[in-house]
């Protein structure tokens, strides 16, 4: 009986050892018999046509069977298919090893039958192995291949899922159908984590959060969106694992209003840059008043400028000092013996340097209104004697 004749039973004794391990590849064996028998009958043909090669022919570089078979690119796919259909690619050499051996059993009987010299039966030998370690190469290299464009694919949708969320100009509907495609679940809430791109330690500590975090690129920035970042304990572990990035961590907010929210953590990181904020990380809803009060310098020194007036003729010396003063006394709540113990100066000091500033200021330190504005005006340190 020749090998061909023999193909019926040998997908017979396949499929049976397939089916207890690797089901789906018996149930493509039984579907899908008769484009498989084909492909199989070409193989044998092929097969007896290498055993006719010299040993040493046949395992030297000139001869490749699953090139001269065309199959690889088919194996190829196959491996891709295994990829993407979420299974391992060491089920898939199995199930080829499996084949190999059910395949050379049924051969080397034929082959003794027949009476086939030993010279050629080692050829034989030779050929079969070849050929199933080529095709397996070639699933091998389809698979590592469709991983790999399947996570640069990925990634590049994960990079416009992240674009889009810090655009004004995407609505909720566009944004889960991007979340859905790279099977990112959308949160209540979200927030923005920004590092320096050039600080030593912060790109590669914001590389290593969890896979959950979007990473968005930015020219000025290195960039993440964290979901849920108010959940248990999630604060405490962001500080630990962003601890030396001198980072800013956004405030969370509905994922609709993440776009503003990354505008103030931009404003953060501007003030963490400049020596406001100093916290490692900074927490944006910790520091919101510094942001709001310090968002706009120019308003600022305006504002500042407006506010201490009555103090812009004097001596910078006099100027620090009394603004040193007036600022305790705020603090204080007008507690003089409070303001001499902060200040380190006797009582009586503190008693001369407040009838200057009522001298300068009048009845205004007795406005409560005003005394908020004063309050705000130094409450961050004191405007240069220039302002």
């Amino acid at each position: 009986m020749a090998t061909a004749d023999r193909l019926p039973r040998i997908f017979d004794d396949v499929t049976r050892l397939l089916a207890e391990h690797w089901p789906d590849y018996a149930e493509f064996l039984v579907t899908e018999r008769e484009e498989v028998v084909a492909s199989a009958t070409m193989f044998v043909h092929r097969l007896v046509g290498m055993a006719r090669w010299d040993i040493t022919e046949l395992s030297g570089a000139s001869l490749h069977p699953a090139d001269q078979l065309g199959e690889q690119p088919l194996f190829e796919e196959i491996g891709r298919a295994q990829w993407q259909q979420g299974r391992e690619l060491t089920s898939l050499l199995s199930a080829y090893q499996i084949g190999a051996r059910v395949a050379w059993h049924h051969v080397a009987a034929v082959a003794l039958d027949v009476g086939v010299p030993s010279d050629v039966f080692a050829s034989l030998a030779e050929a079969v192995f070849i050929f199933v370690d080529q095709l397996s190469s070639a699933s091998a290299r389809g698979y590592v291949l469709e991983q790999s464009e399947a996570a640069v694919a990925r990634e590049r949708l994960r990079d416009e899922l992240g674009s889009m969320l810090l655009s004004d100009r995407s609505d909720s509907a566009a944004i889960r159908a991007a979340a859905a495609r790279v099977d990112w679940p959308v949160p209540r809430e979200a927030a923005v984590i920004l590092v320096e791109p050039d600080h030593p330690v912060g790109g590669a500590l914001l590389a290593r959060l969890n896979h959950s975090c979007l990473h968005v690129r930015r020219e000025r920035m290195t960039c993440a969106i964290i979901p849920d970042p108010d959940g248990p304990q999630r604060r405490q572990r962001l500080a630990t694992a962003l601890h030396g990035a001198d980072a800013v961590v956004g405030h969370a907010v509905p994922l609709e209003d993440l776009p503003a929210s990354m505008r103030v953590a931009e404003v953060a990181l501007e003030l963490r840059r400049s020596g406001v904020l100093a916290d490692d990380p900074v927490f944006v809803d910790e520091h919101l008043d510094s942001i709001i009060v310090h968002r706009d310098p120019r308003l600022l020194n305006t504002f500042r400028t407006q506010c201490l007036a009555p103090l812009a003729d004097l001596g910078p010396v006099t100027r620090q000092r009394l603004c040193e003063t007036l600022a305790s006394w705020l603090r204080h709540l007008g507690d003089r013996r409070a303001v001499a113990e902060e200040l380190h100066i006797h009582p009586q000091t503190v008693r001369y340097r407040l009838s200057q500033l009522r001298e300068l200021f009048g009845d205004t330190l007795d406005d409560p209104d005003n005394r908020r504005r004063l309050t705000l005006a130094l409450a961050w340190g004191f405007p240069e004697p220039s302002s």
